[in-house]
């Protein structure tokens, strides 16, 4: 009886190996490990017609920034949320970056990329994400998060907000008690 014990357990114990070893094989790629931070809230809805949003660019504009290109939007209702992010340089400052994301049956699309200069050109230590409620009801159209960074490793941490308003408009500011 206490051989075929063993043997059960070493049989449990390499398939549940195997199972875990395929698990991240299958799931590292999801999500790299240098995004620190990140937050889906708010929601948008258009017509079809709406350009995805985004920003003019800065003589500092990240060359991994990515849109869609506007000739792709679809002549017909649209809706989604945002997605907030920071991503860990080599120097452990971090950029932040702005998502406009399409849901449909067929799953979640991203409609546009868009680097948040006015906190990337802190070169911040990100230290939280937050939105502002987190019981996933959003009654109006928009964005409301506050993104926590340090300009030093010593120093206290700041607020900043960042509000899409119902028209799309990103506004980027510090925030204020």
């Amino acid at each position: 009886m206490t051989a075929m014990r063993q043997a059960f357990m070493t049989g449990l114990l390499v398939s549940g190996l195997a199972i875990a070893a395929e698990a991240q094989t299958v799931h590292e790629d999801i999500l790299p490990a240098s995004i620190i931070f990140a937050t889906s809230t708010g929601y948008w809805e258009d017509d079809g017609n709406s350009l995805p949003v985004e920003r003019a660019p800065t003589t500092m504009q990240s060359v991994g920034t990515q849109n869609v290109s506007k000739g792709n939007a679809k002549q017909e209702q649209r809706h989604g949320y945002y997605k907030l992010f920071a991503v860990r340089q080599p120097d452990k400052t971090s950029k932040v970056f702005l998502q406009q994301i399409a849901q449909s049956d067929a799953g979640p699309a991203i409609i546009s990329t868009v680097e948040l200069q006015e906190i990337s050109d802190l070169k911040p230590y990100v230290t939280d994400i937050r939105p502002e409620n987190s019981s996933g009801l959003i009654k109006e159209p928009g964005l409301f998060a506050t993104v926590y960074l340090k300009s030093d490793p010593a120093a206290e941490s700041d607020g900043w907000t960042v509000l899409i308003d119902e028209l799309g408009d990103i506004t980027v500011e510090k925030a204020t008690n």
